[in-house]
Formats: structure tokens, sequence, C-alpha cells
């Protein structure tokens, strides 16, 4: 599933794509992405003028006029196609699910080909109630590394599954977790709670700098992943853990590990990341 700084690289694609564009009609091809009727959509959206791109966590936002916003959430597969003009041959999106047509006579496509992902329209206070419900943005500038120390000093859940949760803190992924985890140092089933300051403290800049970095990147394409542009993101090259099981460790050559719980693998160095027993 696309995760922060994947979500982040289609914004900025965008951004220099579709800003400014205003929507004629939208299309909806398959009625299970909305998360609402298609009369609510369209009439929500149809006239407006796209004033910006943003990122809420893993989601994506198109600020329209009027306060109205179209949230996107990608899903497993879900990609953001935009055309100057009606894609022929090649361009072709292969699972094209909403589409937005724009006066200009550009188009923006939602192709998914797992249909994971949804698109709904907002109005400001809707959004607003949304975004609330969701924890910090992890690069944000007033996010200090006391808020993360206090979260999980309150939690008995595995740390891995702490940084997955939305609500405590927004679009880490899989991907992400375990990369900040090995940098720290902290197993990904340690007892949130049993995290030493020092630990923490290593976790909030490992966490930063992972994400930083993934976005010049450009993202991590492990299967499906494009940009605006349909090209893969280049920060699979860069991951230290994920997706290595049987291989050696980059720091001392152990063997990684993989383990499965809540239903997602976790990647570890048995000696990089020792398991310490829950207090």
């Amino acid at each position: 599933m696309p995760e922060l700084p994947e979500a982040e690289t289609i914004v900025r694609g965008l951004r220099t794509t579709i800003v400014g564009e205003s929507i004629r009609r939208v299309e909806v091809l398959h009625l299970d992405i909305l998360r609402q009727t298609k009369a609510i959509f369209s009439k929500r959206v149809r006239l407006r003028r796209i004033n910006g791109i943003e990122r809420r966590g893993k989601n994506i936002l198109l600020v329209l006029n009027g306060g109205w916003v179209i949230k996107v959430n990608l899903g497993m597969t879900g990609r953001l196609l935009p055309f100057s003009r009606p894609p022929r041959g090649t361009e072709r999106p292969s699972h094209p699910a909403v589409r937005i047509r724009f006066l200009s006579g550009a188009l923006l496509v939602f192709d998914d080909t797992r249909r994971f992902g949804s698109v709904e329209a907002l109005s400001g206070t809707e959004w607003n109630e949304w975004s609330n419900l969701m924890g910090p943005e992890p690069l944000g500038p007033t996010y200090q590394v006391s808020r993360l120390i206090s979260g999980l000093k309150s939690s008995s859940s595995p740390i891995r599954s702490w940084l997955l949760d939305q609500k405590r803190i927004a679009g880490v992924g899989n991907i992400y977790a375990n990369e900040a985890l090995y940098l720290a140092g902290i197993h990904p089933q340690r007892q949130s709670r049993t995290v030493t300051r020092n630990e923490v403290k290593a976790l909030y800049r490992s966490l930063r700098s992972v994400l930083a970095d993934a976005i010049k990147a450009g993202g991590t394409t492990i299967q499906d992943y494009r940009n605006t542009d349909g090209d893969k993101g280049e920060y699979a090259g860069q991951l230290s853990i994920y997706g290595r099981e049987g291989k050696p460790c980059y720091g001392c050559n152990s063997e990684v590990q993989r383990v499965v719980f809540s239903n997602r693998s976790a990647f570890y160095c048995p000696s990089c990341q020792p398991f310490r027993r829950n207090k």
C-alpha cells in the first residue's frame, strides 16, 4: 500500500499538472470506489476549481473552491494519472475507476486494479472532522519527540503495530515502520511502553530520516506503485531490512528474520534488534 512518501510524491506531481483546472464532469466506472452516491459526488465537485493539492497521512487531497475537498486513498494498487488530453493506445489506464474531466479538455484518472482505494467529496466541516481522527504528521514542524515518548509509554501494543495505527501517527505503513525500527535498533514486537527514552529518541530521528529520504527517492515500488509520470519509486534500492528475509544484515551479517503478527510481516535483525522481554 502506498504510504506517506508515495502519497507525497504524487501530490507534488499533481501540483504541476492540474492545479487551476476546473471540473467539467466526472465519470464513475466502478461505484464501489466511491464512499457516497455518484449523484452526491458529482454535485459536490461539478464546475469546481482545483485550488491546490495537499496530503494528510496516506491520503491525497484535491482542494476545491468553496471549501470542498476530494479525498483520495490509493488503497493497495490505486494510481492518479493526469493527462493533458484523452489518453490513446498504450497511454490508456488499464483499470480506470473514476475519470475527472476538466473544462480545458485535460483529464485525471483514478486507476485501481484491485479496487481497494476510495474517492469521496467532503465539505470543509466533514473534512476537518475526519482529519481530527488521525494522528499527527511525523514530518510536521510541530511534531516533537516528546509527543512520541508520551504516546508510546502508555501503550502495551507491539511497537510496529503502534506505528501502523493511523490514529496515533499519520502516514506510516509497514515498509517505513520496519526501516525506522531497524535503524533505531528496536525489535518490532517490543511492547511500546518498554522502549526506553533514548530508544524513542533514536526512533524519532530514524523515522523522520527514512520518510524524508524516501520522498527524495520518489517513494518505494515493490510491485504496483507508480508516480504521476508512470515511473517507479527508487527507494527500494535503499531499503535496509524490509523484504530481506534470509539475507545478511548490512550492519553485522546476521541473517535477517521475518515474523508475522497482526497479519503483517515484520523484518528484523536478531543481533541489531534483540528482543527484550516485556516488563
